[in-house]
């Protein structure tokens, strides 16, 4: 049996950082902290991991959500072409059946809106924290640059 390379990876303590420090430190430059470079990149990897999984757990939502809107319009379509089926002069009346794919309609115009404002959302979630992020940054190399 060939072994088995994968780790836990919550017991990997990954740092990429840890080596670029040590990287940067044997380039030494006058008026460069660079401990507060690396630790600022850090912050910027950190920030578009937090954007990342903002806008993962909103495509979750958002394919769970299309496959309920899936689910109940099959379900809706499978009710109405059984009282066309039967035969029923009742469930036949073509006004029933209007007012069933006018009501259809409908609903597939308030789904599609409900997805829109879930993508927008997300994107303002995610936007909001990079931009702060960048915000964050331009004060980071203000207080980095010295006048002399």
């Amino acid at each position: 049996m060939a072994n088995d390379t994968k780790r836990d990876s919550s017991t990997v303590d990954f740092n990429p950082f840890r080596d670029l420090t040590k990287t940067f430190e044997q380039f030494k430059m006058p008026g460069v902290d660079m401990n507060l470079f690396v630790d600022a990149r850090r912050k910027d990897v950190e920030a578009l991991v937090a954007a990342n999984k903002i806008a993962y757990e909103a495509l979750q939502a958002l394919a769970s959500t299309q496959a309920d809107m899936l689910t109940q319009a099959m379900q809706g379509m499978q009710a109405s072409s059984k009282g066309v089926m039967t035969g029923n002069t009742k469930d036949a009346d073509t006004t029933k059946h209007a007012e069933a794919a006018q009501k259809a309609w409908q609903k597939m115009l308030a789904d599609m809106k409900q997805l829109a404002e879930m993508v927008q959302k997300a994107q303002v979630e995610a936007m909001s924290g990079l931009t702060e992020r960048a915000k964050e940054s331009i004060g980071e190399m203000k207080g980095q640059t010295h006048t002399e």
